[in-house]
């Protein structure tokens, strides 16, 4: 992945981050990396065994598509889909083995979990867009019924 610059006039428009306050966009940027990645770029792996699931960093899809790699099935998302954000800390519960991959020339957002949980204590508006993510990855990773028994 290459580096990025991030622009406030852009971020604004990111459905991710479509309901913060400007001073909140200023923060976001000073405390995130934005890379420019080519299409089957490896953005995060879910079996990262370094970090633990709370250490794991939030990766957010500006713009572009990726896809969650998991077993022999894939799963795409776009930058206003549930699945427009990922950290490998939803998978922590499964153990699953998976990868993020982007599926076109695309834009990532990474924040770590630190300045992320930062933003929340501060009241960013991210709720709604976690809470449809959550749903997603819930599903996805859920285990197979017959596994459950």
């Amino acid at each position: 992945m290459k580096p990025s610059v991030t622009y406030l006039h852009l971020l604004k428009h990111t459905p991710f981050f479509t309901s913060l306050t400007t001073d909140q966009l200023r923060w976001v940027i000073g405390h995130s990396h934005e890379w420019e990645a080519q299409a089957g770029t490896v953005v995060a792996q879910c079996n990262d065994r370094e970090k633990t699931g709370g250490d794991q960093p939030m990766w957010i899809l500006l713009d572009g598509g990726w896809q969650v790699e998991a077993g022999q099935r894939a799963y795409p998302a776009d930058h206003a889909s549930a699945g427009k954000w990922f950290s490998a800390a939803t998978t922590t519960t499964t153990g699953a083995a998976c990868r993020l991959v982007t599926t076109e020339h695309s834009y990532v957002m990474k924040i770590e979990r630190a300045d992320f949980d930062a933003m929340l204590a501060q009241g960013f508006a991210f709720g709604p867009h976690l809470d449809a993510g959550r749903r997603y990855y819930n599903e996805l990773f859920a285990a197979p019924a017959e596994l459950a028994k």
